[in-house]
């Protein structure tokens, strides 16, 4: 006697899992160019890694003598896989079944693989189609009652969802329409992907009509909204770039708070010196230059990993590798702007700096910041308070921290370069120019009775402007020690390689101490 029958059960019940919800909706979902949640996670993790958890979980149907004649699963799919060898949790929406709407659902898998992932410090990448909340209005009806959001015994999964955020790495891939619970679990990640072809809102289009706004699912959520609103960082044309972004941007961090960052086998030279960087900043401080060859010239060829590059464009954002070693970047971009930190850059900063003082990555900015945005638009925007909170989450960080001032530093947002209250290794560039307030509009306000009092007031204001230009130098600071060092701006690579060595041994494991997490 043997257990065969039982297993040849087991069988027939993963057979009707792997149904999904039925050949007619998988084929729509396939003839829409989607893929279903199966396919996804299989392009997500390593070759024969996944091991599912749940798999016969949903609603069978019996005959007359009691024997399984049919099984819908669940229309969540999670377990533990491997990316690039590293264990993971991963968690999908099955849209074949009843668009991934939790009516179809069963609370506990998706609150499982979020627990799964808190107490195995495993990151969590969550795959998300459909709405995933309390059900569609119909719900009323079959359950015989309203759902009370956050009801008895319904807040765990908002627990550990903004717990893992302090915890592990979480990715959010968008792979469709996502509404309500589902776009929250979207935006509570530390980055999110979608495709261009996907939505993302609170409430759908049917829903938003009903406020005089006849949307589409694109104009209401679309990739470009949301990656220009910072509700989603990054859109591509597939699902499988959607899945590369996801491995590579988990290929910078630890596990979880408890490791530390990677560090992988580097074959560019450290003392690489680059000759762009010679006339990467031009002499006519009018001009404007672009960052990002910059980046690319001085951190190891093809590691900059850009993120949320349609928000807070002030400000350049991502990770990258130093002599082998994960940073975190910033960097000024003085096409928007002219770099000045935007309510939209504050917050941006805000959250990049949180990423790197959670997963313990030193930080590295290649500053060029004239100031905060002034105007009326601004002051309607709180820009101040915005910087605020940016100074807070700067000055709360811990970990080791390099500045380049490529050129501007300016105001009281040139005060935020760097950490308050602690040693941080700074350098600028024979281009740089600093000062409490720029010179032009400056000049105008502290000197204006002399100005007013000349025969020539165009005049007096440029021979006033020559002669504080001259006392603008850097060098003039670096003989007062107001600036540690200027240096050949083809010595950046080396320094920034040998800051990343430095910092190697300071990094401690383990969650930041008195530290707030923002999601």
């Amino acid at each position: 006697m043997t257990w065969k029958p039982e297993l040849d059960d087991l069988a027939r019940r993963e057979a009707f899992a792997r149904e999904m919800g039925g050949v007619d909706k998988v084929k729509r979902q396939r003839d829409q160019g989607r893929l279903t949640v199966r396919d996804r996670i299989d392009g997500l993790v390593d070759q024969n890694s996944f091991h599912e958890i749940g798999a016969i979980s949903g609603t069978a149907e019996y005959n007359e003598r009691g024997e399984l004649t049919g099984l819908t699963p669940a229309n969540c799919v999670f377990g533990r896989g491997k990316i690039d060898g590293r264990p993971v949790v991963v968690v999908g929406d099955d849209f074949t079944v009843r668009g991934g709407s939790a009516d179809a659902s069963i609370s506990a898998k998706p609150l499982m693989a979020e627990e799964m992932a808190h107490d195995f410090r495993m990151p969590i990448i969550r795959v998300i189609e459909g709405s995933g909340g309390g059900g569609s209005v119909k719900t009323i009806e079959t359950k015989g009652a309203a759902n009370l959001p956050g009801g008895v015994g319904g807040t765990r999964w908002y627990w550990y969802t903004i717990a893992n955020m302090a915890r592990v790495p979480v990715v959010g891939l968008g792979l469709g329409s996502v509404a309500g619970l589902g776009a929250a679990r979207l935006a509570a990640s530390h980055y999110s992907v979608m495709t261009k072809t996907s939505a993302m809102f609170v409430a759908g289009p049917p829903v938003v009509k009903r406020l005089g706004q006849d949307l589409t699912k694109w104009e209401l959520g679309g990739a470009d909204i949301q990656t220009r609103a910072g509700g989603v960082d990054h859109a591509v044309e597939t699902e499988e770039e959607a899945f590369a972004c996801a491995k590579r941007f988990l290929s910078y961090l630890p596990s979880s708070v408890y490791d530390l960052p990677p560090t992988v086998a580097c074959d560019d030279d450290p003392e690489r010196a680059e000759e762009s960087l010679m006339k990467a900043v031009p002499r006519n401080r009018r001009q404007v230059y672009k960052m990002r060859p910059i980046i690319d010239a001085v951190v190891d060829k093809g590691s900059f990993f850009e993120m949320a590059a349609n928000f807070g464009r002030p400000v350049i954002t991502g990770f990258a590798r130093l002599d082998g070693r994960a940073v975190l970047l910033l960097a000024s971009d003085p096409f928007h702007y002219g770099g000045s930190w935007t309510s939209e850059a504050c917050q941006k900063v805000v959250r990049f700096v949180d990423l790197a003082e959670t997963f313990h990555l030193p930080v590295v900015y290649l500053m060029d910041c004239p100031g905060f945005m002034i105007g009326l638009e601004a002051e309607k925007a709180a820009t101040i308070r915005h910087g605020v909170r940016a100074m807070a989450a700067v000055n709360q960080t811990t970990v080791p921290w390099c500045t380049i001032i490529v050129r501007n530093a300016f105001g009281v947002a040139a005060v935020v370069h760097q950490p308050a209250n602690r040693f941080s290794m700074r350098y600028a560039w024979p281009s740089a120019y600093w000062g409490s307030l720029p010179l032009e509009g400056g000049i105008e306000a502290a000197y204006r009775a002399d100005i007013d009092a000349s025969d020539d007031p165009k005049a007096k204001q440029q021979e006033i402007e020559d002669r504080l230009n001259k006392l603008r130098s850097p060098f003039r600071s670096a003989e007062k020690f107001w600036v540690e060092e200027i240096i050949d701006p083809r010595k950046t690579r080396s320094l920034l390689c040998e800051f990343a060595r430095l910092a190697e041994p300071l990094r401690t494991p383990g969650p930041p101490k008195n530290f707030t997490i923002r999601p």
